[in-house]
């Protein structure tokens, strides 16, 4: 049996201080417990959070300066749990986007709040701004400390019986090795994490699946002009699919604000062409939900074009036959579970796992009931998302072939996707508030990704808007998204 209850005061290493770092440091500070966290980079430089996105050097994380969105769910953790950090990143600039804000015109008119709707807001801000905001608030949290220009080197641990128990980290600091010791690590390093070589080099086996994203990502920044104004939040979307191309705006604090395009690998001669700020701007020219964001009379781009490949879906299990193998070690966030990035999920969701992971140690301090409990805990919040986004992404690639052959080549099953979406889940989503309702509460990660065999009456709403003559629904396309594949390549100077 099990001990009740966890060890309030244990020492605890935390392997990198990025987001997911930040959020374990927040979730376990307690006054009790002893919290290392070891990080790669040096600490940022003086400068006030707006200011950081240029300044601040974190090799240790490639997606720093790429497009953030950060969720309701990490939202409402933060608005109950931690409103002194939410005032604090207010006070910094960043924005909350609520669930009315993100409707289009005609369904704003009509809306009334159902509850539930408050917990449908987003945070926009960059990721250094809320980075810095985080590292500085868990930096005053008893009992936690942030160790800077640190190498992590690798593992000390010894075997007992089948299991290999973790002691500590072997580390690098000014040229010289530290051996630190503690009850418990946490590797939060990432999606570089160095953890599953090591620990196979002892012998343990460590389950994975990999899936391709089939895109890569493409992130440039921009500021808001002195006495110009944001479009209209609702009136153009936000993120679109064209099959060959997708786009998202980030809108973000200070008066910038970011755009990604993700463009299928197999777009070989556009993704070349979108490294090129120029060329990048010429596409969202072209695309109008974009333009009417990078209308040179509204906005300013201040950066490059930060690109961003290699881009898997992976699922790692520390677990033999449902056995544990490793005891006093975790992996959380990108380390143990990272999804296509377009997604927007990465920071919420390892946040929201290092808040799991809380729970169990609070729960029990058997250190084998741990590691079944937060691997069990881990497939039932996140698995269902995790499968829906490796359908989407094994569908969307499907769909940039498609594109690709030309609307002639392509399947009758394909089509009639195509048309489901185009003709019936869009318009749907545009003017039926049940529909988007429900989509948000999934995009959100409140509730599990939707499936239409379980919501009939949802799928019952979507096959009646296809059903619909065009005419019928005209308001509801509300507009095109962007020229056809062929179009845009010739207007780019690439057909």
């Amino acid at each position: 049996m099990g001990s009740v209850g966890g060890s309030a005061n244990e020492t605890v290493l935390i392997a990198g201080a990025g987001m997911v770092g930040l959020g374990a440091g927040l979730a376990l500070a307690n006054g009790k417990r002893q919290i290392t966290l070891i990080e790669r980079d040096p600490p940022p430089p003086a400068l006030a959070p707006h200011d950081l996105f240029q300044e601040w050097e974190r090799r240790g994380v490639a997606q720093l300066r790429h497009s953030h969105i950060f969720l309701g769910r990490l939202m409402v953790l933060f608005r109950d749990h931690f409103p002194f950090l939410m005032e604090e990143l207010l006070a910094a600039g960043g924005r909350l986007f609520s669930f009315a804000d993100a409707l289009g015109p005609d369904l704003k008119t009509g809306y009334r709040p159902s509850p539930g709707d408050e917990d449908l807001a987003l945070l926009y801000c960059r990721r250094t701004t809320l980075e810095f905001v985080l590292r500085r608030h868990v930096e005053r949290l008893p009992g936690v400390s942030v160790m800077p220009a640190t190498q992590v080197r690798g593992l000390i641990a010894d075997r007992q019986g089948d299991r290999l128990a973790v002691k500590g980290l072997v580390c690098e600091r000014g040229g010289r090795r530290e051996d630190l010791a503690a009850d418990l690590v946490i590797d939060a390093s990432g999606r570089g994490s160095l953890f599953p070589k090591w620990l196979r080099a002892e012998g343990v086996t460590i389950g994975e699946e990999e899936s391709p994203a089939g895109i890569l990502y493409f992130t440039r920044h921009y500021r808001i002009r002195a006495g110009a104004e944001e479009p209209a939040l609702g009136d153009n979307p936000m993120a679109g699919d064209l099959s060959y191309i997708k786009y998202g705006i980030c809108p973000a604090d200070n008066a910038h604000f970011s755009i990604t395009l993700a463009v299928p690998e197999i777009e070989q001669e556009l993704r070349r062409a979108v490294t090129d700020p120029a060329a990048f701007d010429r596409v969202c020219a072209q695309l109008p939900g974009c333009a009417s964001w990078t209308d040179p009379a509204r906005a300013e781009a201040v950066s490059p074009v930060y690109a961003m490949g290699n881009l898997t879906s992976v699922w790692r299990t520390l677990l033999k036959d449902g056995k544990p193998q490793l005891l006093n070690f975790f992996m959380i966030g990108d380390a143990a579970i990272r999804t296509n990035p377009l997604y927007g999920r990465g920071c919420s969701a390892g946040l929201i796992h290092a808040h799991a992971l809380r729970a169990i140690l609070d729960a029990t301090g058997d250190p084998a009931e741990r590691a079944v409990m937060i691997e069990m805990r881990t497939r039932d919040v996140f698995r269902p998302h995790y499968e829906s986004m490796v359908k989407q992404d094994l569908q969307a690639i499907r769909r940039a072939e498609g594109a690709r052959a030309g609307e002639g080549k392509m399947g009758l099953k394909a089509r009639l996707r195509k048309s489901l979406v185009q003709d019936g889940l869009v318009p749907a989503m545009r003017s039926d508030l049940d529909v988007v309702r429900a989509a948000a509460r999934a995009f959100h990660m409140i509730d599990p990704p939707i499936s239409w065999k379980k919501r009939p009456g949802l799928l019952a709403r979507v096959l009646w808007m296809w059903a619909k003559p065009k005419s019928f629904k005209r308001a509801a396309y509300r507009g095109t998204l962007g020229p056809a594949r062929g179009e845009m390549l010739a207007r780019m100077g690439l057909s």
